[in-house]
């Protein structure tokens, strides 16, 4: 690794943590009645939450401004419903967009016996004020060892097109699978490891940890474990 190479390690365990019993949330960033300074968001990225929503539960209607919204789906169904008159069940392998804009309201509501699992992500966006959207994706088969566009600003490869200049990826690595990943001027980077353990330059992180990288270099990707992951390329 070079020397101008930055990386901010997020470990799972010293996130924010709330179990309220019918949630079961890990706030990788200062979020709603956690604060913690050091951690406001990385760059254009503001909220990694890791939910666990349990059997007949789920947030009741409810209103966002200004954000890109993505949900990543990992277990179960959710049912959601807002004011652009969508509705619908999520199921894993799915993504979920709603670009907030002006306003837009929604519930979401988990109609099965057992728990929904998913991470709730929000992006600020580049664009303020603009009239609400809305976007669900099936992300189709991965492939094992290879990043996956699944969101971009143009909305390239057939990922969600957000209103950020922003690439998200998701890795699904076999052990010993290993990636060279580019980081650009004025650019960085954030890793979520959804699970296994993954090594990011000299750094390992386990389920649930975060790395942020800033600088001009490459590093390489290393799946000690087979892992699942996100990778978010921001301004």
């Amino acid at each position: 690794m070079v020397p101008n190479v930055i990386l901010r390690i997020r470990r799972s365990a010293d996130r924010g943590h709330f179990d309220h019993g019918w949630l079961n949330t890990f706030h990788t960033f200062s979020f709603a009645d956690y604060y913690d300074p050091d951690w406001m968001g990385f760059g254009a990225l503001r909220v990694i939450n890791q939910d666990l929503i349990a059997a007949k539960q789920g947030f009741g209607e409810h209103s966002h401004q200004d954000m890109e919204i993505l949900t990543y789906f990992l277990e179960g169904r959710l049912e959601h419903r807002d004011s652009l008159g969508n509705g619908s069940i999520i199921r894993p392998n799915q993504i979920q967009y709603m670009s907030a804009g002006t306003g837009i309201t929604h519930s979401e509501f988990n109609p099965s016996d057992a728990p929904v699992y998913l991470l709730q992500i929000w992006i600020e966006p580049n664009e303020y004020h603009a009239v609400p959207r809305y976007a669900e994706k099936e992300l189709g088969e991965p492939t094992i060892g290879k990043l996956q566009l699944i969101a971009s600003n143009d909305g390239r490869e057939g990922s969600v097109a957000i209103r950020q200049n922003a690439d998200v990826y998701r890795g699904i690595f076999g052990e010993q699978d290993e990636q060279t990943l580019s980081v650009g001027v004025g650019h960085r980077q954030w890793i979520q490891l959804i699970s296994g353990e993954l090594r990011v330059g000299s750094e390992t992180l386990q389920m649930g940890d975060g790395c942020g990288i800033e600088g001009e270099t490459s590093l390489s990707l290393h799946a000690v474990a087979s892992s699942h992951f996100l990778v978010f390329d921001l301004p």
